[in-house]
């Protein structure tokens, strides 16, 4: 992975763009490693070897508790989330295995983040998020009241919130900086990115694991109406693509229950939509338009978004976490 390095000094504030109102969960000091980034949920360090030296081709990759919602960050933090995200793409990555190869070396990692980090590969990220949508819903749906089209995708007539899609297509979208919108892209920007052939690649793997995610969670009663994943380039010489960071988790995707899908309306979920939709509530008194940064979330938020991304963990993999 190709990330900035910033100061370390400069965290807090790097965070705060966002809001770190009561955020405990920052990068700690772990022996044997240098942190070398933090995103809004992730954490980078670097292996450092018996020589001082940095082991360049590997990465400790640590999932926070943190939480995001229109490019803020959430106070508090959500207890075990982390920990629900790495557990469930370690699962969702072996069962994916035979269709894109990923980045994960060895869950042998620090006692001070076991459970929540994997040691991976060090890739060169792909500059697209590679988004693909089964269903109809959020800016996809936006997008199609406008124009009858998502990222350049016509689409059929008389579609609503929660249809169902003839088959998944390829929504693209730029990577902002931290704390700025994502913006869409259209087929030919991103060939101008990644050129012809690796697009073409990133667009059939990205709608493929959107494709296997729901014929393996619909036999466990969840609809995935989007997901998405990240790319990078093997730097073993032969380029391929290799699957990234998380996979199909309540962070990345939007989990429907199957028994209450009901075109027409926004579906319930298992995922931080439950969070957005309570920052956009009377209850919360935020008004996103405002600009300024939203209430920290009562503790019955907190509680309900911790267990949301557990029982879809839960449904999904058939363990008890």
């Amino acid at each position: 992975m190709n990330l900035p390095v910033p100061p370390e000094r400069t965290l807090p504030d790097q965070l705060g763009r966002w809001q770190a109102v009561r955020v405990t969960d920052l990068p700690i000091d772990l022996p044997g490693y240098e942190h070398i980034y933090s995103g809004k949920v992730r954490d980078l360090y670097a292996p450092v070897g018996d020589d001082g030296q940095v082991v360049e081709d590997q990465l400790l990759l640590v999932a926070s508790n943190r939480l995001s919602a229109y490019d803020w960050m959430m106070s508090p933090e959500i207890p075990d989330k982390g920990a629900v995200l790495t557990r469930l793409s370690l699962w969702w990555f072996d069962q994916l295995a035979d269709l894109v190869p990923n980045h994960v070396i060895s869950t042998d990692v620090p006692d001070a983040v076991a459970g929540r980090a994997v040691l991976v590969r060090r890739l060169d990220m792909l500059k697209v998020e590679a988004i693909a949508r089964a269903y109809l819903t959020g800016g996809g749906l936006e997008e199609y009241r406008e124009k009858g089209s998502v990222s350049g995708v016509v689409l059929p007539d008389g579609l609503v919130d929660g249809s169902q899609l003839p088959e998944p297509v390829f929504t693209p979208t730029t990577k902002a900086p931290v704390g700025e919108h994502d913006l869409p892209m259209s087929p030919d920007e991103v060939e101008a990115e990644l050129g012809a052939e690796v697009a073409a690649e990133v667009s059939r793997l990205t709608r493929a694991i959107l494709a296997r995610g729901n014929e393996i969670a619909a036999e466990r009663g969840i609809l995935i109406a989007d997901t998405k994943v990240e790319f990078g380039l093997s730097s073993d010489g032969t380029g391929g693509l290799v699957l990234a960071d998380e996979v199909l988790t309540p962070d990345s995707s939007r989990f429907w229950p199957a028994e209450r899908w009901e075109p027409g309306h926004p579906q319930p979920s298992y995922d931080k939509q439950f969070v957005r939709d309570w920052l956009t509530s009377p209850e919360s008194g935020w008004d996103r338009k405002a600009g300024g940064p939203p209430p920290e979330l009562p503790q019955h938020v907190v509680d309900q978004t911790r267990a949301k991304y557990v029982e879809a963990y839960e449904r999904l993999t058939g363990e008890t976490f």
